[in-house]
């Protein structure tokens, strides 16, 4: 049973058999805008969201970042499905638009924190996006072996005038990796600005 997060919430990624999940992909899921089009019919308007994670070290310096432009991190242990350029059309099809797959045991040693943000291409205001979710789960792409985790992050007032927010991090404590459900949007427009963002306020 996924555990489903509120903003804020920390939670450990141990497993029921309480070992720890070392390989695992983090799933985005968003859907087309619907508008009214003339004589009653509607228009489907495309929405290109960018998924992207930041490495970053334990002095808060970002290290590596994998998005579109950049699909594999140099250490190799975090790889992007590629650029999801319109979002669900047809409704939510319970399906990710882009994941990123992490393997922890390949990660940079240096690495302390990853911060997984999403940015609006196009400049659509998150506010008019349809629904949006952030998700933990074991597999690949392809294929949901189990959910972990999972955080809504549409429908909240807070998002409105936005097009950049911190969805959430992974981080080390003690040895041991944890995930931090954070959903802040912010006043960015540009990758770069958004992990300026988080270094600042989260890492």
């Amino acid at each position: 049973m996924a555990i489903s997060l509120q903003k804020g919430q920390r939670i450990s990624l141990k497993k029921e058999s309480g070992s720890s999940l070392q390989s695992m992909c983090i799933g985005v899921n968003w859907g087309a805008i619907i508008k009214k089009g003339f004589f009653g019919g509607q228009k489907v308007e495309a929405v290109d969201l960018d998924a992207s994670v930041g490495i970053f070290d334990e002095n808060s310096q970002l290290i590596d970042t994998v998005s579109f432009r950049q699909l594999k991190s140099r250490c190799g242990g975090i790889v992007h499905s590629g650029d999801d350029l319109t979002g669900d059309v047809d409704g939510d099809d319970g399906l990710d638009n882009e994941v990123i797959k992490i393997d922890l045991n390949k990660l940079n040693p240096k690495a302390t924190q990853l911060a997984f943000v999403l940015n609006s291409f196009r400049g659509h205001d998150f506010k008019d996006i349809p629904f949006a979710r952030i998700r933990i789960y074991e597999g690949t792409p392809e294929r949901v072996d189990q959910e972990f985790a999972r955080f809504d992050i549409a429908n909240d007032a807070s998002f409105s005038g936005a097009v950049s927010m911190i969805m959430g991090k992974l981080y080390k404590h003690n040895g041991e990796w944890k995930f931090n459900s954070i959903g802040q949007a912010t006043r960015d427009t540009k990758l770069e600005q958004t992990l300026a963002s988080f270094s600042r306020e989260y890492a």
